[in-house]
């Protein structure tokens, strides 16, 4: 099994990227939770990894974190939960996200991850509902919720410390808030990602 790999990042393209590790080129599928995190290409990269065997093919998934490695094989456990599955709900969701979902049984929140029907979304819920998910312990829970107020503040000191105006940043993070499903486990991770789709092509 192959559990980790370091190397030079050769290319990304969602959801493929190519690691060269001493001269070898292995190719990875990853969510877009670990695409976040990636360096810029000929940096050095480590991902934890995870290699799925077929009767035709070896299919190997990097992650950049453990957390996002140990979910990933969760959810592989679960009945009709493939790799492919598996990258969209991480591509979709945090591990803390996912684990706020699973124990609030937002069945909602699951189908708006794209190939995920309530059917396969209470399944998941099902089957993982009461076990110790990675990422956070029970007290945690409380932590990444936080208040509202806490959260927008966090997502808007992130978006003016990557260079957009506070202006733009407080008016665009209020209207996401607002936005939101009052049942959504709101986070400023998720805040962050939803405004720089949304400011992708304003002003900075």
């Amino acid at each position: 099994m192959i559990g980790q790999l370091r190397g030079i990042l050769l290319s990304k393209q969602p959801p493929a990227l190519m690691l060269d590790v001493q001269g070898v080129g292995y190719e990875l599928d990853a969510p877009m939770t670990t695409f976040y995190d990636l360096p810029e290409e000929g940096s050095e990269l480590m991902l934890h990894t995870h290699l799925v065997v077929r009767e035709d093919a070896q299919l190997l998934f990097g992650f950049s974190t453990e957390n996002q490695r140990n979910l990933f094989r969760h959810l592989l456990k679960i009945s009709g939960i493939g790799p492919r599955v598996g990258l969209a709900i991480l591509s979709g969701l945090s591990v803390n996200e996912f684990r706020l979902c699973v124990n609030g049984e937002d069945v909602v929140r699951l189908t708006k991850v794209p190939g995920i029907g309530r059917k396969t979304a209470e399944r998941v819920i099902l089957e993982l509902r009461g076990k110790q998910l990675p990422g956070m312990s029970v007290d945690d829970d409380v932590a990444v919720a936080g208040s509202i107020d806490e959260i927008r503040n966090d997502a808007i000191s992130a978006l003016t410390a990557l260079g957009y105006r506070i202006k733009d940043a407080e008016k665009v993070i209020n209207q996401l808030a607002d936005q939101s499903d009052a049942s959504e486990a709101l986070s400023s991770e998720f805040l962050i990602r939803q405004a720089l789709q949304s400011m992708s092509g304003g002003s900075r």
